[in-house]
């Protein structure tokens, strides 16, 4: 059975993508593929790093990755699915062959403000939000 490739876009594939990619990847990665891009990629962002690493998921050797290289590549996903705000997602090219776009919106950790802790732990907050998000999306798409 062919894996189901899915591509998680973000404005700088330094955070938010790169926990929804991670995740798909370490919960169904039997029968998804997933891969994440920015619009503008920029620097991981080392918070993120750290609080998927308390739940046993090192990402710290992903390196961020322009979601044009993706287009000239022509590569084709079944779903291209943008985990920013709506007028960031509005800037994502169009894919030849996609079958489903979707749009999920997180708040962006690096606009985080507050103590090292404080950030931490928003951070947390919304890497819960996307692995809930990806759990339900994945078993929708199992069905």
């Amino acid at each position: 059975m062919e894996k189901i490739k899915v591509l998680f876009v973000c404005v700088h594939n330094s955070a938010r993508s790169q926990m929804a990619e991670a995740f798909v990847n370490n919960l169904a990665g039997d029968r998804f593929i997933a891969e994440s891009a920015g619009i503008e990629p920029g620097k991981l962002n080392p918070y993120v790093v750290k609080i998927m690493s308390e739940i046993g998921i090192d990402i710290s050797s992903n390196r961020t990755k322009d979601v044009f290289e993706f287009v000239k590549a022509g590569k084709r996903f079944s779903f291209v699915i943008t985990v920013c705000e709506r007028e960031a997602a509005e800037k994502c090219p169009i894919f030849l062959g996609i079958s489903k776009r979707l749009e999920w919106s997180f708040r962006d950790p690096s606009k985080l403000s507050g103590t090292e802790d404080e950030i931490l732990e928003q951070t947390r907050i919304i890497r819960d939000e996307i692995k809930t998000q990806v759990v339900n999306w994945i078993n929708e798409v199992d069905k």
